[in-house]
């Protein structure tokens, strides 16, 4: 039996894509661009396809397995995406088990889900059972660790956590929920929020370290949001960590230790408990990481 398996994560600008022993060990890495969200699907597959057999060639041996992390809602059956609007046209409904010549199923798992699940295996989630992940960028995505399981909810969708209400009277996000958390940290909103000062979170947290006070005030709402976002997080599905990843957590201390000090005052510690509160270890890398162990999972009696 092969040794490993390829998990690809498929991005609206990157395909990143790893090949990964049973062990964990990453055995090879290759990024290729996926141009733009509107590229066609069929090209990205060719892509991907050209990825798997350079690691085919260059182990030689064929892969075990192939797991895909890609944005959008998953169809029940993990064979495709069952909802992805505005995001690389095409991907709904695509076959990909047939698009990659493989004998073996291909499945796909949502990006975010995929993070947690490489995060739980070799990263910074692998000593905790019940944890959350949250990816702070453009938007925040996230997915839930319930008691060593993925949490993926009757449809698919658990882990939205970006889209929390925090103004029951705010602006609706794109799910619909009204004053979502991502509109108080997000990336896409630093303009609006700092009143056009600033075009991004790598931009503001500049400022906040030169001493700008208008840059530390706005930051300030941001952290006191993901702090009130995340004690209500513990409340509802009572973890032991919560791993912060994405180019916002990139801020360092100037994200982590204001973030403490609010949940100092947020977050209710029976006891004495509170959460963890984790920087992800593997980066860019986590989807594909994730997305091999998820297609290695499913191999029988590995």
């Amino acid at each position: 039996m092969a040794t490993y398996c390829v998990g690809v994560d498929l991005g609206g600008t990157r395909i990143k894509a790893v090949a990964v022993s049973r062990q964990g060990e990453v055995l090879g890495r290759e990024t290729r661009a996926t141009h733009d969200a509107h590229s066609r699907i069929g090209s990205c597959a060719e892509t991907i396809r050209e990825v798997i057999a350079g690691f085919e060639s260059a182990l030689r041996e064929t892969a075990m397995s192939v797991g895909l992390a890609t944005p959008g809602l998953i169809a029940t059956d993990s064979r495709s995406v069952a909802c992805c609007p505005g995001k690389l046209d095409g991907i709904e409904g695509f076959d990909w088990s047939s698009a990659l010549g493989r004998k073996q199923t291909v499945l796909l798992l949502n990006d975010a889900h995929a993070a947690l699940v490489g995060e739980h295996w070799i990263g910074a989630a692998r000593d905790f059972q019940n944890a959350i992940l949250m990816t702070l960028g453009t938007g925040v995505g996230g997915a839930i660790l319930s008691e060593g399981r993925l949490l993926r909810g009757a449809h698919g969708r658990a882990g939205i956590l970006g889209h929390i209400s925090l103004d029951p009277f705010g602006v609706r996000g794109c799910f619909a929920v009204p004053g979502p958390l991502e509109d108080w940290i997000g990336d896409q909103t630093v303009e609006d929020r700092t009143d056009g000062r600033f075009r991004s979170s790598e931009e503001l947290v500049r400022a906040v370290r030169d001493g700008d006070p208008s840059a530390q005030a706005a930051w300030r709402k941001s952290i006191r949001a993901l702090a009130v976002a995340i004690a209500s997080y513990g409340l509802i599905l009572d973890v032991e960590a919560v791993i912060l990843g994405g180019g916002i957590a990139q801020a360092g201390a100037d994200l982590f230790e204001p973030l403490a000090r609010e949940l100092d005052e947020v977050e209710w510690r029976p006891g004495g408990l509170k959460m963890e509160i984790v920087p992800a270890l593997l980066g860019a890398w986590a989807g594909a990481i994730g997305a091999a162990k998820n297609a290695m999972d499913a191999i029988p009696g590995l």
